[in-house]
């Protein structure tokens, strides 16, 4: 089984708080028993943004996990994630949803994992089942 990694996962896998932390070794360490982990090129995009995270680090971040960065996002993938972009632009419209607003990046994550017919660990489970109703979920 392959289980696609949300950046959010590995964000509070160095969260200085050790309960945090230790919660996102712990479900990382159970995606791994099962099989293999995947980062598709978004995760490594908004990771870099964090402060101190920089290509080098992230590269042997991802190299001594054994986490696979997956760089190619194809055509299927974008517009499956444009699809449900636009859905979910369509309800904060007609709801008025509060809340903060949620960048494409989701998307290409959540079409990712859906498309390819993987398991996604993350912490957002909501936007994730809304989004992509078929998808296999786990929470970290």
């Amino acid at each position: 089984m392959t289980t696609v990694v949300d950046s959010n996962v590995l964000v509070a896998l160095w969260d200085s708080n050790r309960e945090v932390s230790s919660a996102a070794r712990a479900a990382l360490d159970g995606a791994l028993q099962l099989g293999q982990l995947v980062a598709p090129a978004p995760v490594f995009a908004e990771l870099l943004a964090g402060r101190r995270r920089t290509e080098a680090f992230l590269d042997g971040f991802f190299r001594d996990t054994t986490i696979r960065v997956d760089w190619e996002v194809g055509e299927r993938i974008w517009r499956a994630a444009g699809r449900a972009f636009s859905r979910y632009a369509d309800r904060r419209r007609r709801r008025g949803e509060p809340g903060p607003r949620r960048i494409l990046a989701d998307f290409l994550i959540g079409a990712y994992a859906t498309e390819n017919g993987f398991t996604l660990l993350t912490l957002d489970y909501a936007i994730y089942r809304t989004g992509f109703p078929e998808l296999k979920i786990q929470r970290a």
